[in-house]
């Protein structure tokens, strides 16, 4: 069984940087693409992130674009979620997520590719 375990979240203020951190166990994890999800109160799971298995091709929403940064740590089943120049409107619960199936079965690039189960991190920017 696939569990994943976010770490990091916090309160910031604005302008200012959080590095999340997620690991993975049940699975090769060298082998999946891995994803980052948001959810901010009343509004649905928003797909933001998402890492090839290999780590080598990433996609971003436009919403983070420029500002996040994935990264995956396939010696240490860990992605990462950099997030720089954060905003007010980037307060959520953060999700990291595996990929459906692994290899390239699935694109790294669209939300229906991924399972979430993790319990999720808080991230609150302040004004």
């Amino acid at each position: 069984q696939v569990q994943l375990r976010e770490s990091g979240g916090g309160l910031v203020r604005a302008g200012g940087s959080l590095i999340l951190s997620c690991t993975a166990s049940g699975l090769t994890f060298s082998t999946y693409h891995m994803g980052w999800f948001r959810q901010a109160p009343g509004k649905e799971r928003e797909f933001i992130a998402g890492i090839q298995y290999s780590g080598t091709m990433t996609y971003y929403s436009d919403s983070v674009e420029g500002r996040f940064t994935i990264s995956k740590d396939n010696a240490k089943n860990t992605v990462y979620l950099q997030m720089n120049s954060l905003k007010p409107e980037d307060t959520a619960v953060y999700y990291c997520a595996a990929a459906i199936s692994p290899y390239d079965s699935v694109t790294y690039a669209v939300k229906s590719s991924f399972n979430y189960g993790g319990q999720g991190t808080q991230v609150t920017v302040s004004s």
